[in-house]
C-alpha cells in the first residue's frame, strides 16, 4: 500500500467483530496503522470489542444497536443505556426502511429516539448513523432532537437525495463514503455536491466485496482514489484532507 507518510487512511465505518476470524481482524487492523471506528450491531459486543480493540488510539469502538436487529433485539435498548456513559462512539445506529425491517419502523423510531435523547442529555458523542431508505425521517428526528453543536452525526453510506444531503451539511452532518458509493452514478451525484470538509472514508467491510475478494479497513484507500478523482483533488491532498477531518470532527470530544 502506498501512501504519503504524511497522512493516515481513515476507515470510519467497519465491522471488526464481524470478520470470520474477528481476532485477526483487529490484530491486522492494529498493523496497518490506520484510524478506524469499528461498529457493533449490539450493545452485548461492546465490552470484547473493546478489549480486543486495547489501548491502540486508533481503533474506536462505537456502542450499537442496529436497526436491522431491532425487531429481535430492541429490549437490548436497557443494557445500551446502561452501557452509554461509558461509551464516547455511538454506532451502529439509525433506521432501516428496506425489506425485511419496515415492518418494525416504529420499534426502530421508539429505540432511535431513546438513543439521541441518551445524546442529547451528554455532549461530545459522535453517532455513525444508518438511513437506509428513510433519510428525511432519520433528519427530521436528529433535527429535532440532537444538539449538533454539542454533538457530532456522521451518515453512514447516506442513499438520500441531493437536497437531502444539502439539509445534512446544514444541520452539521459529515458523511462517510465507501467505493460501492462511488460506483453508482445516482450517488456519485450526491456525492459530488458535498463539502470536502464533511467528508470522511469507510468500507463496511466485511460486508464489503469487490471481483469475490474480501475487502479489509486498509482497502479504504481505493475510495480516497475513488473522491480524488471524482472531486478532482489530488489523492495525496485528498487522504489528508479526510484525516483533517476526522480530526475536525473528533474536536467535538
Amino acid at each position: 500500500m502506498t501512501m504519503s507518510s504524511n497522512w493516515k487512511l481513515v476507515d470510519f465505518h467497519c465491522h471488526l467483530d464481524l470478520f470470520p476470524d474477528h481476532v485477526n481482524a483487529f490484530h491486522q487492523s492494529k498493523k496497518d496503522n490506520i484510524h478506524i471506528l469499528s461498529v457493533t450491531t449490539t450493545p452485548r459486543a461492546w465490552r470484547e470489542n473493546l478489549k480486543l480493540a486495547g489501548p491502540n488510539s486508533l481503533i474506536r469502538i462505537g456502542l450499537g444497536l442496529h436497526p436491522q436487529v431491532i425487531g429481535e433485539r430492541w429490549k437490548e435498548i436497557t443494557l445500551w443505556e446502561e452501557l452509554f456513559p461509558q461509551a464516547r462512539y455511538i454506532g451502529e445506529v439509525g433506521l432501516d426502511n428496506g425489506p425485511g425491517f419496515y415492518q418494525h419502523m416504529d420499534l426502530q423510531k421508539h429505540v432511535f429516539e431513546r438513543i439521541l435523547k441518551r445524546c442529547a442529555e451528554s455532549s461530545g458523542r459522535i453517532l455513525s448513523v444508518h438511513s437506509m431508505g428513510c433519510s428525511a425521517i432519520v433528519l427530521d428526528m436528529i433535527e429535532k432532537i440532537l444538539p449538533l453543536n454539542r454533538n457530532r452525526v456522521v451518515l453512514h453510506w447516506f442513499t438520500g437525495t441531493q437536497k437531502e444531503a444539502k439539509r445534512a451539511i446544514e444541520l452539521g452532518c459529515y458523511f462517510s463514503i465507501n467505493k460501492a458509493m462511488l460506483q453508482n452514478q445516482r450517488h456519485q451525484k450526491m456525492v459530488s455536491t458535498l463539502s470536502p470538509e464533511r467528508i470522511i472514508t469507510e468500507t463496511d467491510s466485511p460486508f464489503t466485496k469487490f471481483a469475490g475478494t474480501q475487502i479489509w479497513p486498509k482497502d479504504v484507500k481505493q475510495a480516497v482514489t475513488g473522491l480524488s478523482r471524482l472531486l478532482k483533488i489530488e489523492e495525496n491532498e485528498m487522504g489528508a484532507l479526510i484525516e483533517r477531518n476526522l480530526n475536525k470532527l473528533e474536536e467535538i470530544i
